[in-house]
């Protein structure tokens, strides 16, 4: 009868550090903090060496619910990815995130060796470990702070962030084993591996998501709630699946949410708060998981070379490695020093800090460590600075405003049309104009004006001002003649 008790002393536990960490997330609005540095203290705060006293040590458990944490978000990140966004950004994308990601790691493994002495095997582990973008990181900067980037420069630095971690835990896996049993790493088989697994995990993603936007456009479920059941039972089959097969289980999840996010699906709305929720929650449970696994008394000896290896990574190894490969691309010079300055590192390169340790690979903890040091140094340097560079740059897009308030409507069944959010910037020939004088195609109308805090009826004299928010009904085949007096939706 003692288990009870013990089980609801963990709930309490976690229910406290939880609530907690979403509460003083408001700090990172208000001080300019970055969200996942929140969570992080937090877990150090309730580990062995703060007030909360919670020893823990589980490496197993931690990459488990880590990696469980990033498919949720990779999955997440995949349905709100448009693939709009992902044709404007595959080529950067696709070479920052293979490409770049090999660049990096050599850079940082060759600054490890040349400045620290590190050996070679355990530099290049390093920089592999370091060299990807985390996913949470970048949404949680971009989308959670109402910066409205300029598409093509957004949707890169998204799509990257999504795609890039297969290729750094295949490098992380590979120099792994090359420093279990040194020199079985060999440098022409590793390409032919690595885009092995990358087109397992693609074709994995492609079937996957597919197939189930078929199963959801067929399958008729009693209650609701059973749609976002049956899609977070994809993302498992979609990072299964490939991973079992030999390819990058990953990449598969990423693509998998992309391909189905861009179907029809019944209850769309309510399978996106969902799966968001879940998203939010693998985060903070996953900072925190990490964070009691360090103990801080570890980082102090590391300290120096840990911050030597975070300047060299946020001033020298990323911005150089972006500038090369985005040179032949044309992207104008503040794009790429912004894109190689938001190179966010978050949970991801911690999880893959933990693959040596659970192999027993020599020096491993010590790796984790610095690793450790590396992520908390860049959540302020490059990712404090994120919102003043945007404005510093002036890389916002013209109209941009706030981030629209939230209409959707929840059908099982798809509907004809389409229901499109608008801002009204005043630039617009809109702009200035009462409802009944905008000339919308036969078949549209708008059926709401959000103003402030207001919501306002589509009455014929209302006068649509800056700063609007315009709901408009239309046949899916009128939106480009709508697109044409009110710009690009909320949504692309």
């Amino acid at each position: 009868m003692n288990e009870l008790p013990r089980f609801a002393l963990l709930l309490l536990v976690f229910g406290l550090l939880l609530g907690t960490s979403v509460v003083l997330s408001r700090a990172s609005e208000r001080f300019g903090l970055p969200i996942a540095l929140i969570f992080l203290v937090m877990g150090m705060l309730a580990g062995v060496d703060g007030p909360g006293g919670i020893e823990f040590g589980d490496f197993h458990l931690a990459f488990r619910l880590g990696t469980a944490s990033l498919v949720l978000i990779l999955f997440d990140g995949g349905l709100n990815t448009s693939l709009a966004a992902v044709r404007r950004a595959a080529l950067p994308a696709g070479i920052l995130a293979t490409v770049g990601v090999a660049g990096t790691a050599l850079l940082v493994a060759l600054g490890a060796r040349l400045l620290l002495n590190f050996v070679w095997p355990l530099a290049l582990l390093l920089g592999a470990i370091v060299s990807s973008t985390d996913a949470a990181a970048v949404f949680a900067a971009l989308r959670g702070s109402g910066l409205h980037l300029r598409r093509r420069l957004a949707a890169t630095i998204e799509v990257e962030s999504g795609i890039n971690d297969p290729m750094a835990m295949l490098l992380t896996t590979i120099l792994t084993a090359n420093l279990l049993t040194p020199g079985e790493f060999s440098a022409w088989r590793a390409p032919v591996e690595i885009a092995m697994q990358l087109a397992i995990g693609v074709a994995a993603g492609v079937i996957i998501g597919l197939t189930g936007r078929r199963l959801l456009g067929r399958l008729r479920l009693p209650v609701e709630g059973l749609y976002p059941v049956l899609t977070l039972s994809l993302a498992a089959l979609a990072f299964a699946v490939p991973t079992l097969l030999h390819g990058s289980g990953f990449l598969a999840v990423y693509v998998a949410g992309l391909t189905l996010g861009n179907g029809d699906m019944p209850y769309r709305a309510g399978v996106f708060r969902v799966h968001d929720a879940l998203a939010w929650l693998s985060q903070i449970t996953m900072f925190l998981l990490l964070g009691l696994l360090v103990n801080p008394r570890d980082l102090v000896p590391v300290a120096t070379i840990g911050l030597v290896l975070a300047m060299l990574l946020a001033f020298v190894a990323r911005p150089l490695v972006v500038a090369l490969c985005l040179w032949p691309l044309k992207f104008a010079r503040r794009e790429v020093g912004y894109i190689g300055w938001v190179g966010l590192r978050g949970a991801v390169p911690i999880i893959l800090a933990t693959v040596p340790v659970l192999a027993g690979a020599p020096g491993a903890r010590g790796i984790f460590n610095i690793v450790f040091f590396i992520v908390v140094v860049n959540a302020f340097v490059p990712g404090a600075t994120v919102p003043w560079l945007t404005r510093r740059l002036r890389l916002e897009r013209a109209g941009g405003g706030p981030l629209p308030p939230v209409l959707a409507l929840n059908s099982r069944e798809p509907l004809e049309g389409q229901l499109l959010s608008f801002h009204v910037d005043p630039a617009l020939a809109v702009a200035g104009l009462a409802v009944a004088d905008v000339e919308l195609p036969e078949g549209a109308a708008v059926i709401l004006v959000v103003r402030g805090q207001a919501l306002l009826p589509p009455a014929a004299g209302l006068i649509l001002e800056p700063g609007d928010h315009v709901y408009i009904v239309c046949r899916s085949e009128d939106q480009p003649l709508v697109q044409l007096l009110f710009g690009r939706p909320d949504q692309d």
